[in-house]
Parts: C-alpha cells; sequence; structure tokens
C-alpha cells in the first residue's frame, strides 16, 4: 500500500511537472543586431542589450521562454509576416507607415534622433545649405534614412548601411562626413568610440512625428491582438514594479 501511495504520488507530480511545461508558451522574436546598447552580442558571442534584457523580462512575465531570432533589418518584416518569429523587438519606431502591415504594443522607450560627426569637422549647424555636398551616413530602412532622404537628398550625397558598425567604420576612415542615428545608438558607437573624436551636432531630433513616431514598440501580426495585449500588461508590471528602471538605468543612466 504505501509502494502503491508512493507511486501514485510520483505520477502526480510528474504529471504537475508536465503541464507546468506545458503552460510554458514558446515565442520567438525577431532582432536586429548589432545595434548597440539596444541590441548586440557580447565578446563571447552572448546576446544582450536593452532590448534583450527587457524582452527577458516581458517574456518571464508572460510565462514564455522566448528565443531570439537574428535577422538583417531590411528583412525583418517580412520575417515576420513569414512566420520566422511572432514579434519583432529591434528598436523599432512605432509609425502609421508600418501600422498598415504590423500591430504595435505599447511604446517602451523614445529615444531622439541626432546628427554625430568627428570633432575637428567644421559642420557646426544643420540645415540643407551646410549639408550640400557633404557625404551622410544613415542605416539602411531606417525612420533617420527616411528623414535624411526627403530632407537632404537634394543637396548631399547618402551612404547607406546595413548596420550601424559598417557605418562607424566608413567614418573612422573619412569616408563619411556626419552620421544620423538614434542618439543611444550613435552615443555608444561614436560618442563613446575609443577609436575617433566625435561630437553631436545641433540639436536633438524626435519631430516631426510622421518620421520619428511616437517611440519604440514591440511589433506583432495584426491579428495576434491578444498576444500584444499580454505584452502591454507585462510591461505596465515592470514599470509599476521597478524592473524596467532597472533595466533602463543599466544601459542609459549617465552618473
Amino acid at each position: 500500500m504505501k509502494k502503491m501511495l508512493t507511486t501514485g504520488l510520483l505520477g502526480a507530480a510528474l504529471l504537475a511537472g508536465a503541464a507546468q511545461a506545458q503552460d510554458t508558451e514558446q515565442l520567438r522574436i525577431g532582432v536586429d543586431i548589432p545595434y548597440e546598447p539596444m541590441e548586440y552580442r557580447t565578446a563571447d558571442g552572448e546576446l544582450t542589450g536593452f532590448d534583450i534584457e527587457l524582452g527577458n523580462a516581458l517574456c518571464e512575465q508572460i510565462n514564455a521562454e522566448c528565443e531570439w531570432v537574428v535577422q538583417a533589418w531590411d528583412g525583418i518584416i517580412p520575417g515576420l509576416m513569414a512566420r520566422k518569429y511572432d514579434a519583432i523587438m529591434s528598436s523599432m519606431t512605432i509609425n502609421d507607415e508600418r501600422r498598415q502591415t504590423v500591430l504595435f504594443s505599447d511604446a517602451y522607450i523614445q529615444p531622439p534622433s541626432a546628427w554625430f560627426a568627428a570633432a575637428d569637422s567644421g559642420i557646426e549647424t544643420i540645415y540643407p545649405q551646410s549639408m550640400e555636398g557633404k557625404t551622410i551616413g544613415v542605416q539602411r530602412g531606417t525612420l533617420q534614412d527616411n528623414y535624411v532622404t526627403d530632407n537632404y537628398g537634394d543637396v548631399a550625397d547618402i551612404s547607406r548601411y546595413t548596420t550601424a558598425d559598417d557605418l562607424v567604420l566608413d567614418m573612422d576612415a573619412g569616408r563619411v562626413d556626419i552620421a544620423f542615428l538614434d542618439f543611444p545608438i550613435g552615443k555608444s558607437t561614436l560618442l563613446d568610440s575609443d577609436d575617433g573624436n566625435y561630437v553631436t551636432v545641433g540639436n536633438m531630433i524626435s519631430e516631426p512625428k510622421e518620421y520619428f513616431g511616437e517611440g519604440f514598440g514591440i511589433a506583432f501580426r495584426q491579428r495576434d491582438e491578444d498576444l500584444a495585449e499580454r505584452f502591454n500588461e507585462a510591461l505596465a508590471t515592470l514599470q509599476d514594479d521597478g524592473t524596467y528602471d532597472e533595466i533602463y538605468d543599466k544601459y542609459f543612466k549617465t552618473q
């Protein structure tokens, strides 16, 4: 009888464990790297960054086991539509153009964009005449690309790069006069670089909204409203309990 009870308890425990494992949802999240400090690899190849840490915390909050799928930026929305992953969390700006294709979560951060140039570039102000004949570097397919193309494409040469790191290499080599990037990206790759002496030029830019949108959001397929709402609820919880601030300060606190 004792043996039967022990066997029965063991079976119940195994069933409970199996049920718990089934309750843990498996999700895949698309991400474009490197885009330090938002998403990048450490020296030993581990994915990290603000988006990665916040994404993992969100997944834990909704009881999901998330796998990060690396995808180049110019194919990241098509990859979502092709079901290569269930969501995109890769510093994607919420705007009306993208809303025609994807469903966004609430914004989880809203960094400004900024101009970056070598300290000795002689570029002191930003307007079309000051950009005449200059080579402007942007990451291909980004809102910064759209903004520069529409406002400076007639007077400047625009060099488009798959990654911010490739852009920085050409900045270091003198092939690009000035870059236009999300400020956190430009800070980590240019201002904090040991290989060059770079500064910001002009003011931070976050308007007009038709270009710069409403901040970064997680993108889902439009029919996945329930999944988006679960992430929204998880984000609100992390903001309320201090987890969000802890992750934010790790990457963006200046003092």
